[in-house]
C-alpha cells in the first residue's frame, strides 16, 4: 500500500510548478527555460556551481522584480503566480528567506516576527514559533541583528512561518553556520515538512541539502541539467563531480 501511495503522489498534479521560465537582469539572460514540479510536502534541493543561476531562479519564482521574468508560467496550488507582483505572491502563500536574512535593525526578535503579521494571512503564533525555536523565545526581547548567524537564520525562518505559507524558499540557509547549527536547522526543516509545508532549498553545501531533500534539480548556466531524486545524485559520482564539484 505504501508503494501505491508513493506512486500516486508521483503521478498526482504538482502542488507547485514552473514551466519554461526565462528571466533577465537587464540585458543579461540568466534563467534559461527552467521548469520544475514539486509535490505538496516535498523538499526540493536546487543545486549547481556558483553562477549556475540558483538564486536568480529562486528570486524569479518568488516574483521579485530582479530578475524580470519575460516568459513562462508559475503555479502554486492552482494559483497563477506569473500574473502576480511579489507582494501578491506572498499573499498567495510563497515565502522567500534570502541569503542575507533581512533582519530589521532596531527591532527585537519578537517585533521582527510581529511586523510580518500586521497584514493577513497570519500563520504560526509566536508561541508555536518559540516551541520550534526555543532559543528565539529566550532572546525575544533582544535586538534581532545582534543574534548569532544561526539564531538570525532561525528568526528569518520563524518570521516566514508567521505568515500562512504554502511554499518556503530558502536561499543558502547554512551559509557561514557551524556544523552543529546546520544540524539544528536541518531538524527544523524536517519538522516543517511534517507540518505539510513544501520547501525549495538553494544551498552550496550540496551534500547537506541532498541528505535533507526528497528530490534535486541541478542547474548549469541557467538551465536544468538534472531532475530526479536526491539519492540518485548522491549515488552518481560522475554527475556530482561535473556539476557540483563534490
Amino acid at each position: 500500500m505504501a508503494n501505491m501511495n508513493a506512486n500516486h503522489a508521483q503521478n498526482a498534479p504538482a502542488y507547485f510548478s514552473a514551466h519554461d521560465i526565462h528571466a533577465y537582469y537587464g540585458e543579461s539572460y540568466i534563467v534559461q527555460g527552467v521548469s520544475m514540479n514539486v509535490h505538496e510536502g516535498e523538499i526540493l534541493a536546487l543545486l549547481g556551481r556558483n553562477g549556475a543561476g540558483k538564486t536568480s531562479t529562486l528570486r524569479a519564482l518568488a516574483r521579485l522584480d530582479d530578475p524580470a521574468v519575460h516568459k513562462g508560467e508559475i503555479w502554486l496550488d492552482h494559483q497563477p503566480l506569473h500574473t502576480m507582483k511579489s507582494y501578491q505572491a506572498a499573499q498567495a502563500g510563497i515565502a522567500l528567506v534570502p541569503e542575507d536574512r533581512r533582519i530589521i535593525q532596531g527591532l527585537t526578535v519578537e517585533e521582527n516576527i510581529q511586523l510580518a503579521q500586521i497584514e493577513p494571512p497570519i500563520g504560526w503564533s509566536l508561541e508555536r514559533i518559540y516551541d520550534l525555536f526555543p532559543r528565539l523565545g529566550e532572546r525575544r526581547k533582544q535586538e534581532g541583528t545582534t543574534l548569532s548567524g544561526g539564531e538570525q537564520q532561525m528568526l528569518a525562518i520563524g518570521r516566514a512561518l508567521s505568515r500562512d505559507i504554502k511554499l518556503l524558499l530558502l536561499d543558502e540557509p547554512y551559509e557561514g553556520l557551524a556544523p552543529v547549527i546546520v544540524q539544528e536547522i536541518e531538524k527544523t526543516l524536517h519538522l516543517i515538512r511534517e507540518q505539510g509545508i513544501t520547501t525549495i532549498i538553494v544551498e552550496q553545501n550540496a551534500v547537506a541539502a541532498l541528505n535533507l531533500a526528497d528530490r534535486a534539480l541541478i542547474l548549469d548556466t541557467g538551465q536544468v541539467v538534472f531532475d530526479g531524486t536526491a539519492k540518485e545524485v548522491l549515488d552518481n559520482e560522475e554527475l556530482r563531480h561535473e556539476y557540483l564539484a563534490i
